[in-house]
């Protein structure tokens, strides 16, 4: 990209795949596909249009508890609160009766020695002492067992420019254009990437953050960091400044995330794509695996000031990125491992489970229109007394495919080396190849392409595991059964593994809801008759499960134009007459992110956060143009003529104390 062009800006996320086509070349079966295979032979498709559409995307429980639960009232919910009314403004709103207050805003001190946020004078070496940019996963990880006193872990995904900086913005109608960087603006974005680990207390009832916390640290795009597992010093990851192929600077566009029963913290690295500028000869080496993944996409000017993201100079470089990457809170100066055993691709959250024989289950998504569902289990046992002997477990283990059987049922299909396709014919020399192409793989074992495949979250409680599949727009199939050929509003599947063991390769599987408005008869929407023009959305994207079982399920894409309200957060039934049924608990100011949540053990705090607000404007009649630094649809949380919007972390507690929900 040239050094002094300028840019056009990209709504929500500049690497969001919302409205790409894709980069699957495969004609493997999509999810519509076995969707409307499976459920065109069921006997109960009859009747209306909006019977048949319900009928084609949700399993025969969610049907019989839906008139149970028309019968019998919303008495059979597991959640009892008053529900949010949905809408679009630039505030955030939660249940009557809780509070909801920022524990940390972007810029917000993380240490003894920060200097305090001025956003009109950011510099590099400010922000890497100051809470990051877009927060997205939050996770805590309890000090002797408190759960009102911990560690608590974040992901700064990405940056959005025209909200951060003042004075690069040009306006000429409805587009922005973003003045090309400097070097010391793409320093302060590198800065503003990573992770945040910062000691938090709860004191008399509200969290304060800790600044003098002795494992208070943040993690960017600069963070050196060690390659392990298969990969681990592959030609194919070796560079000029790293010819071992073992160490690497940074983390990119984390997203999703987890934290392991050790109690370390998992950050998955997403749409690491578009950080890449330059061009490959057509005949290099990695020239169709990295068509495979988008690269370069040059959305981040990165490479005019850092060679390492340039491909024509650094061609190996982006093999180092998409990633899973552990990192050990108790100490800050700690090294973080890039755990390539889990397989490289836009990963989408690292949720994971203690299986009963004692191996570990880890649930990926890779975030792509007509991408896979993944998870890895450990080769090793996790052993609860011995905190190092479970430090390295995630070098070792099985990488699965997911595919979905039109008769209900589930297959995890191994990524290794010689089994299968997976052999030197097709390419592949080791199971580092395998890793690094792990795209390449899968389609060769003809797994079940999704609908953007986001956070996977195993529950314990009843042995289920809840995919989040946002949206697919470019879906084509149709037919009776399978109205929704055009995936506007994304749903949720539940799978029960075999035996409810989550190590098992074989499965079965059921669509819990599909998303929109139900009073649209051709949308198809599948939650309950329970649920209230507040409590439905479309495109989820993060979850949770709380410490009952129950699930929470965030949102990204609700907006003026696509649903008339903004995202949120929403308690979503699982069980009995109330399945299906979804509540707004929590929602954001406009054109803000629902990310997080986090419920924590004692369930008297959820953790969620709020991501961009303010990007766009033109869509809702309270503002009715672009927003920028200078001129935006909200100034949350600060509300000060002189401050930004504010990515930030919210604590949720209920008023007098108790249980959330």
């Amino acid at each position: 990209m040239n050094e002094h062009a300028s840019r056009v800006v990209f709504r929500t996320s500049q690497l969001e795949e919302a409205d790409g086509d894709g980069l699957n070349p495969t004609d493997n079966r999509t999810m519509g596909d076995v969707i409307a295979t499976r459920f065109s032979r069921r006997d109960f498709l009859r009747g209306s249009m909006a019977a048949t559409a319900i009928a084609a995307t949700v399993s025969p429980l969610a049907l019989m508890a839906a008139d149970e639960a028309h019968a019998e009232g919303a008495a059979g919910s597991k959640f009892d609160f008053t529900e949010v009314e949905a809408g679009v403004d630039e505030m955030h709103h939660i249940a009557e009766g809780y509070d909801a207050d920022v524990l940390l805003r972007w810029g917000d001190p993380l240490f003894a020695d920060s200097p305090e946020f001025d956003p009109a004078n950011q510099t590099p070496e400010a922000q890497a002492r100051q809470f990051g940019y877009n927060n997205d996963y939050v996770g805590f990880i309890p000090i002797d067992g408190s759960s009102e006193h911990g560690l608590l872990v974040v992901n700064h995904e990405y940056t959005n420019e025209h909200l951060m900086f003042p004075g690069i913005v040009k306006v000429e109608g409805d587009k922005l254009t973003v003045a090309a960087a400097d070097r010391k603006r793409v320093d302060i974005e590198m800065a503003a990437h990573g992770g945040t680990v910062v000691e938090i207390r709860k004191q008399d009832g509200k969290w304060q953050v800790v600044t003098d916390g002795a494992r208070n640290r943040r993690i960017t795009a600069g963070t050196e960091m060690e390659l392990r597992g298969p990969a681990a010093g592959h030609a194919r990851l070796q560079t000029k400044a790293d010819p071992s192929g073992t160490r690497v600077f940074g983390t990119i566009n984390n997203c999703a995330g987890g934290v392991t029963p050790w109690g370390t913290y998992i950050m998955a690295e997403e749409n690491f794509h578009g950080y890449f500028v330059g061009e490959l000869p057509a005949d290099h080496r990695e020239a169709q695996n990295y068509e495979r993944y988008g690269v370069p996409d040059g959305s981040y000017e990165w490479g005019n000031f850092h060679d390492r993201f340039d491909v024509s100079k650094e061609p190996n470089e982006p093999n180092r990125f998409g990633w899973v990457v552990e990192v050990d809170v108790e100490d800050p100066n700690s090294v973080p491992k890039k755990r390539t055993a889990l397989g490289r691709f836009k990963h989408e959250g690292a949720e994971s489970i203690v299986a009963p024989d004692g191996r570990v289950v880890f649930y990926l998504g890779d975030d792509e229109r007509f991408d896979y569902v993944y998870k890895f289990v450990t080769a090793g046992t996790y052993n609860p007394d011995d905190r190092a002997a479970n430090m390295d477990l995630l070098d070792e283990g099985t990488l699965y495919v997911a595919k979905f059987e039109d008769d209900g049922s589930l297959t995890w299909m191994p990524l290794v080396f010689g089994e299968g396709k997976l052999t030197a014919e097709n390419g592949f020399t080791s199971q580092a190849d395998v890793v690094i192409e792990t795209r390449r793989a899968a389609d060769l074992l003809e797994a079940t392409k999704m609908d953007r495949p986001e956070d996977i979250q195993p529950n314990e409680t009843n042995g289920r595991v809840y995919v989040m599949l946002t949206n697919n727009t470019k879906r084509e199939e149709a037919d009776a059964a399978n109205p929704r050929a055009k995936n506007a509003f994304g749903h949720i599947i539940e799978i029960a593994e075999d035996g409810g063991e989550f190590a098992a390769t074989k499965g079965t599987w059921e669509v819990l809801l599909q998303c929109g408005d139900p009073s649209v008869a051709e949308v198809g929407a599948t939650f309950s008759t329970e649920t209230t023009k507040n409590g439905w959305f479309g495109m989820p994207d993060n979850c949770a499960v709380d410490a009952e079982g129950r699930l929470w399920v965030s949102t990204d894409g609700n907006s003026p134009k696509a649903t008339g309200r903004t995202d949120g957060l929403f308690a979503v039934d699982t069980e009995g007459a109330a399945r299906g049924t979804s509540k707004l608990f929590f929602r954001v100011p406009v054109g803000a992110e629902m990310c997080g949540p986090l419920i924590l053990p004692d369930m008297q705090t959820a953790f969620v956060a709020v991501q961009h607000p303010a990007d766009g404007g033109e869509d809702w009649e309270g503002f009715g143009r672009p927003s920028y630094y200078e001129d935006l649809s909200t100034r949350w949380p600060d509300f000060k003529d002189n401050m930004p919007v504010r990515p930030s972390v919210v604590a949720i507690t209920k008023q007098g104390g108790g249980r959330i929900g």
